[in-house]
């Protein structure tokens, strides 16, 4: 089959760990760990700051309590109190994004108060926040010069002046350095892993309607994930348009965009067409509301990263789902829908043709995959292996938006073994979103049986 040509080479073997090459390279690799110590070392000097905090916090209370601070004494310590936290701050970016960098992944995988920061850390992010701290700290101390300015000679104004311009230029030099390597960077990976795209699509197109012929249908959605009522087919999402070149539009040749448009999302097979406008954000008691406004913008696509959504049956997972889907079919991407059941049927057959790789392979012409209700059945290992496969194959390929009703850490309850090399590579690049409170579809039957 065409398939085969474009499937991913496989994997060489590797080296003999006994060979010296492998050895040395081996041997080199573990010296990161001489790092550590040097990253505990500063979480001691975290705890300096911390006892130098409150020790000027203590003076500046005493001072106020007996009336001996005037104004500019009270202002001064509070920016000394800014400056520390400022630094602590500066700390533990080092610490923790440092550590996760440069010697071991740390595993806060689905942990509900992981920074934002940390999901998407590279040694170019470090090095911007790093220098935009770094900003942030000399204005401190600029403005305590300033303040403080009849006991502050010339001299020192000048060079604080100074030396503060000279670090925002270095981070202005550093960031616009860096947003040049990242571009090549994402071109690079992007030519590797689209380069077969466009033979597959042409020679071997997978139709989404085989997914609905090789599973149960699609509208055997449960109805606690039609939050609302759907949206009129016309009603279009105000969203930039893509290039109609974008290596997943096959439907450049439409009489329009729309029509394009329309027909993606026809074929991705959503079980309802539901719109990020239309979620009840005022429903689920804990939404991140922020992060679903820059899911929106659709740069995870872009950037091939993942989206897990996490909570309750009835609190909007699968709308949510469904509206970046929406969205993404409008901005030139191909997208395919189906639950985590469906998911499982259609790569068994595939396996059982003995054509997984080329389905593998197949899928990558699309831009999204959704999975959805992960979590409601528990799978067998043979099952658990091929979503593994799945995960693995698009892995810094292309997106998936996965939803469930429990986090990443305890899907080993669903798929056994194979759950922490998944979630490793599903979360290693994701924005992991929680939402909890009662089910809306409960809400609304409550609210009918009361009348």
């Amino acid at each position: 089959m065409s398939g085969h040509s474009h499937a991913p080479p496989p994997s060489p073997a590797p080296p003999s760990a006994s060979s010296p090459a492998t050895t040395l390279g081996y041997a080199l690799f573990a010296t990161r760990w001489l790092q550590a110590p040097l990253y505990f070392g500063l979480v001691a000097a975290q705890g300096v700051y911390v006892y130098k905090f409150f020790y000027e916090l203590w003076n500046l209370i005493l001072r106020c309590v007996t009336g001996q601070a005037n104004e500019t004494y009270v202002m001064l310590a509070v920016l000394k109190l800014v400056d520390v936290v400022m630094i602590a701050n500066l700390l533990i970016m080092v610490i923790v994004g440092g550590y996760e960098t440069f010697v071991s992944r740390i595993g806060l995988q689905g942990h509900r108060d992981q920074p934002e920061w940390l999901s998407h850390v590279n040694s170019n992010v470090l090095k911007v926040k790093l220098a935009t701290a770094i900003v942030g700290i000399s204005s401190v101390h600029l403005l305590q010069m300033f303040v403080d300015v009849h006991h502050t000679s010339h001299h020192s104004l000048l060079w604080g002046t100074v030396i503060h311009m000279a670090f925002i230029a270095s981070a202005a030099i550093l960031a616009y350095m860096s947003g040049p390597m990242a571009d090549r960077s994402d071109r690079s990976h992007r030519g590797h892993a689209q380069g077969p795209v466009a033979p597959v699509a042409s020679s071997a197109p997978v139709p989404p309607a085989s997914l609905v012929s090789s599973v149960s249908p699609v509208s055997s959605v449960p109805a606690e994930f039609l939050l609302t009522a759907p949206a009129p087919v016309s009603a279009p999402v105000p969203v930039p348009v893509q290039a109609a070149s974008s290596p997943y539009d096959s439907y450049a040749s439409c009489d329009s965009y729309e029509a394009g448009a329309e027909a993606r999302i026809r074929d991705a097979c959503f079980p309802d067409r539901k719109l990020l406008e239309e979620f009840d954000e005022e429903h689920p008691r804990v939404f991140d509301r922020e992060a679903v406004a820059r899911l929106g913008k659709l740069d995870f696509v872009a950037a091939r990263r993942n989206v897990v959504f996490v909570g309750r049956p009835g609190t909007g997972k699968t709308h949510l789902a469904v509206g970046l889907g929406v969205r993404a079919c409008q901005t030139g991407h191909q997208v395919l829908f189906a639950t985590a059941a469906q998911w499982a049927a259609r790569l068994a057959g595939a396996r059982t043709d003995g054509r997984l790789t080329d389905e593998l392979a197949a899928l990558d012409a699309h831009a999204l995959l959704i999975v959805d209700e992960v979590g409601y059945t528990p799978f067998d290992t043979d099952t658990a292996h091929l979503f593994f496969q799945l995960v693995a194959h698009r892995y810094e390929r292309a997106s998936l938006i996965v939803t469930s009703d429990r986090p990443p850490g305890r899907w080993d309850e669903i798929f056994g073994g194979a759950a922490p090399a998944m979630v490793d590579r599903l979360a290693h690049h994701a924005e992991i979103v929680r939402l909890e409170g009662d089910s809306y579809r409960m809400r609304r039957a409550t609210s009918a049986w009361a009348e």
